[in-house]
């Protein structure tokens, strides 16, 4: 599944190449409880297709209604969508209205809309994108130009009053090591979640049965994968095959990087075991490993597949969106609070998340 924000302006690209009218709404402002974040879009076209979302739906019916084209035997032939510089609107500056638009109490939205975008410079936008590439783009307000230029890292979206600058970013990709059960429904998971999904094993008897549609498969050793990847600030790590052979030196590798995420399946006991052989045979310190994650997952009592990755996955998501779990989410502490280790604890080998074997 492609990156919401690529799909709204490839649509809204293949819309103004169709010669068709269309605008592009952006939440620039909100105040109180929102819908949606800041430097959310949505693209209308002068049929009334819409794509992406500003709200939860009352707005977009409220975008269709002022802007589709007319279709009464008094507006035949004409269009609702004027030519003419980006202008603001805002819903639910009264408590009426609030409740109209269906926004939260107390909750106001402002939009961006600009009209008829240029096909070019949507082109050259979403050509950028689609090659991997953090794109700025600028919309000068008295005159509705754009501008799209690349950028070193992600900015919030910004409005002075002459310039909207709104940054978009390639897709988030996950790359997992083990292409085992937990790796088919965390990739199934991330990949209904925008994200671009690589699994790589070595290992012929488990590639064989592997069926994720959209997943894409790879057979290199995992640490020259991970160098081959080209991972970057909005690409995750993840290691599932509890093998040290596979799991311990794509680790390395990919510690090495602007990952957001890096992490690896087992047992608190097995994870400071990986550390300690770290440590011992590749000169790694506490300090050098401490961005790597394990046992991965927040705590929610996960003993099945689908669970486990559910945990994983919602571990990776806080992680990207800048959350800080607080600590009893967290498997180790959770564990913690629940019992004490057994003392065969690292005897196992845990296939899971949060459970401890």
């Amino acid at each position: 599944m492609e990156n919401l924000d690529i799909t709204v302006l490839r649509h809204l690209l293949q819309w103004r190449q169709q010669g068709q009218r269309a605008l592009l709404a952006t939440v620039i402002r909100t105040w109180g409880s929102s819908p949606r974040p800041v430097g959310s879009i949505m693209a209308l076209c002068e049929t009334g297709a819409v794509i992406g979302s500003v709200s939860g739906g009352c707005i977009e019916d409220d975008l269709i209604y002022r802007y589709r084209r007319a279709d009464g035997a008094a507006g035949a032939g004409t269009h609702d969508i004027p030519d003419g510089p980006p202008e603001r609107v805002k819903y639910g500056v009264s408590a009426d209205e609030a409740h109209r638009f269906g926004l939260p109490c107390g909750g106001t939205l402002e939009l961006m809309l600009e009209f008829n975008p240029d096909a070019g410079a949507l082109a050259a936008l979403v050509t950028a994108l689609g090659d991997g590439r953090l794109m700025q783009r600028s919309t000068d307000l008295a005159t509705g130009r754009v501008t799209v230029a690349p950028c070193e890292r992600p900015e919030a979206l910004s409005d002075d009053g002459q310039v909207l600058r709104n940054t978009f970013g390639p897709e988030y990709r996950m790359l997992l090591i083990g292409a085992g059960q937990l790796a088919e429904y965390l990739s199934t998971m991330a990949i209904f979640c925008g994200f671009s999904v690589s699994v790589c094993d070595p290992r012929e008897e488990y590639r064989g049965s592997w069926n994720v549609p959209g997943a894409k498969l790879l057979t290199g050793m995992p640490d020259d994968v991970v160098q081959a990847f080209g991972v970057d600030r909005r690409t995750c790590v993840i290691a599932l095959t509890h093998d040290p052979k596979l799991d311990d030196l794509a680790l390395l590798e990919a510690l090495g990087t602007e990952a957001f995420y890096v992490g690896a399946i087992g047992s608190r006991r097995n994870n400071e075991a990986r550390r300690a052989r770290m440590i011992e045979h590749f000169d790694q310190t506490e300090e050098s490993l401490a961005a790597m994650r394990g046992p991965i997952g927040i705590y929610i009592g996960s003993k099945m597949p689908s669970e486990i990755a559910v945990s994983i996955m919602a571990e990776v998501l806080a992680v990207k969106n800048g959350v800080a779990l607080p600590r009893d989410a967290q498997v180790g502490p959770a564990k913690d609070q629940l019992q004490p280790r057994s003392a065969d604890e690292g005897g196992a080998v845990c296939f899971s998340a949060s459970r401890v074997a």
